[in-house]
């Protein structure tokens, strides 16, 4: 919920400014730059809860701790590719295929009540992904359209 907090909030921001200081709306980028700040936010999570992160991952892939710092600084990478326009295409791209990729951890994490912030077992559990899903959704749909669409 957090994320998605930040997404609108950055994004009405982002609009605002880019009214008040060029007298026009630049859909593009405060788009681009809401997306870019929440993936750096979310990638906090990895840095500050990688425990909890790690607990996410199948016992099947190795090297967890390296995954979960990997995939931060990945999520911060794509996030500033979004600002540019000669990388936002590929960065944009790259999230789509992130989000879709990472559902199965979000899946499996709440299969096992994984309570990602305090690395427990008392997570909310599969209610969750009532949430999650469609946040999943949300976020490949606003890659593309902020990202591919409107940059095209």
């Amino acid at each position: 919920m957090k994320v998605l907090i930040v997404l609108f909030v950055v994004f009405l921001l982002s609009l605002c400014i880019y009214k008040w200081a060029s007298s026009s709306w630049n859909f593009l980028m405060a788009g681009n730059i809401a997306l870019c700040v929440m993936m750096c936010f979310a990638a906090s999570g990895h840095f500050a809860f990688t425990k909890g992160m790690e607990m996410m991952l199948p016992d099947f892939i190795p090297f967890k701790k390296a995954v979960v710092i990997g995939t931060g600084f990945l999520e911060i990478a794509a996030g500033i590719g979004l600002l540019f326009s000669h990388t936002r295409a590929y960065a944009a791209v790259f999230l789509i295929a992130f989000f879709v990729l990472i559902l199965p951890a979000n899946i499996y994490a709440a299969i096992h009540h994984i309570d990602l912030q305090k690395g427990d077992f008392n997570g909310p559990g599969t209610s969750y992904l009532w949430f999650r899903i469609p946040m999943q959704v949300l976020l490949i749909g606003w890659a593309w359209y902020f990202g591919i669409k409107l940059a095209a």
